[in-house]
Parts: C-alpha cells; structure tokens; sequence
C-alpha cells in the first residue's frame, strides 16, 4: 500500500482527495497548510507527495523543492486551478513533476499518482493500474 502526503489547504478539496485515496487503499497523511505538511515529511516517510501550488502559507513549488533536498527523486503531484502551469513553472511541465489541473476526476488522480511513481522509480504499475480503472 503507497503512502500519500496530500498538501492541500482548501478544506473540502482536500477531504475529497483523502476520500478517493482511501477508497482506492491508499494510506493518506494530509496537511492544510506547507508548514503542517513539511513538519510531517520530516517526520515520517511517504511514497508520493501531493502538493497544491498556491498554498496559503507558501509557494507550492518551494515545498517541493525543501522535500526534494531531503528526498532527491521524491515522486509529486503538483496540482493547480490554473489553466496552465506555464503561468506558475518556468516550464509547462516539469520533468519530474507531475502536473494535476483542478478541477480532475478520481482516475486522473490515480493517474498521476501512477506517472508520479513511475518518473521516481517507485513503479507499482499493476496494482495502480486496477485502481485507475475504478
């Protein structure tokens, strides 16, 4: 079972991304807010990280950033209510994040989980792939 850090603070947002993981039998550690959840990626180990770009309290691409000095091929999910993320990354799509637009539907969720594990060498494809087709 993969074990997920979702950094998200809008509350029903994140409830929502909780709820598909868990139903999908992901373990799920959440935050609302960059301190909260750097507090808990310092405090323990996760498979994949899920973070929002603009965070109340910072720069979601600045979390990433302090995990991956930590953790250097830490897979994440970078996710944005952005049409683009060429307005928030030097790059449309950085090559080794991997970009959610809000608002996504349960299997692109899983799917970007699934990209996030395979760009960081942590491929569970089999069973990842059974989730996406719930």
């Amino acid at each position: 079972m993969s074990r997920i850090l979702v950094i998200e603070d809008q509350k029903d947002v994140r409830a929502m991304i909780c709820m598909v993981l868990r139903v999908n039998h992901f373990e799920v550690i959440d935050a609302p807010s960059a301190a909260a959840g750097q507090k808990l990626f310092e405090e323990s180990s996760f498979d994949v990280a899920i973070v929002d770009v603009f965070l109340e309290d910072a720069n979601g691409f600045d979390v990433v950033a302090r995990m991956r000095a930590r953790v250097p091929d830490m897979p994440v999910v970078v996710m944005s209510g952005m049409t683009s993320m060429t307005t928030v990354s030097p790059s449309a799509d950085p090559p080794d994040l991997v970009c959610l637009q809000k608002p996504f539907r349960p299997n692109e969720l899983i799917g970007a989980i699934q990209a996030a594990l395979a760009r960081g060498g942590r491929n569970d494809s089999a069973s990842l792939a059974a989730r996406a087709a719930v």
